[in-house]
């Protein structure tokens, strides 16, 4: 990315999804734009955060105090890598199509993608491990690697990411959410409260 490998495939991706001739239309029907923003919106700041006090919120309630902490730990990790890599990256905002939504900060890595695949994917791991259900923890970690997914794919759209943001967005975000879920299932095997609900808990 830094020796601008990426640029031939990150610019003919971008000028993919517009109509050509008319670099500000996206391509697909109208209300495909409206959809894309409210994707967006599910890894936004103020989404991610509402989520991540309301989840935080539930385990306090049923007392799985570990379980929150490590969920917390795993957002408020991903919150700040995602800051140091945007000022150490200083990697401008595509150009090559006009934004079709506001953005304010750097460019690499893409924060919607790797905060959204931080938050989704370490929710998504720790249900996982507490329904006993094969098809309950696939539709799970389906459900959760789709929205990740989405949101990426619809900064995209929006021309406010390279591809190679989303890329490295995604990936960064899954690492953090697999390292974190290396730490729940540890908890548990060493005897803690973890991720996996009490018999009590799931009546």
């Amino acid at each position: 990315m830094l020796e601008g490998d990426t640029s031939a495939s990150d610019n003919a991706i971008l000028l993919a999804l517009r109509v050509p001739g008319h670099l500000a239309t996206p391509i697909g029907p109208s209300w495909l734009l409206q959809s894309a923003i409210d994707i967006s919106a599910l890894g936004g700041f103020t989404f991610i955060w509402l989520f991540t006090l309301a989840t935080a919120g539930f385990f306090a309630l049923t007392r799985r105090w570990r379980t929150m902490a490590i969920f917390l730990g795993a957002i408020v990790g991903a919150s700040v890598l995602d800051v140091v890599l945007k000022l150490s990256f200083h990697r401008a905002r595509p150009q090559i199509v006009p934004h079709l939504t506001q953005v304010d900060t750097g460019s690499f890595p893409s924060g919607h993608a790797m905060i959204s695949a931080a938050t989704y994917l370490t929710v998504g791991a720790l249900l996982v491990s507490s329904q006993s259900s094969r098809g309950a923890r696939l539709y799970v970690l389906g459900l959760s690697v789709a929205i990740t997914l989405l949101i990426g794919l619809s900064r995209l759209y929006l021309g406010v990411h390279w591809p190679s943001d989303v890329v490295a967005g995604w990936s960064a975000g899954a690492a953090w959410a697999l390292l974190f879920w290396i730490v729940a299932r540890r908890t548990e095997v060493t005897g803690g409260e973890g991720a996996r609900l009490s018999p009590s808990e799931t009546r």
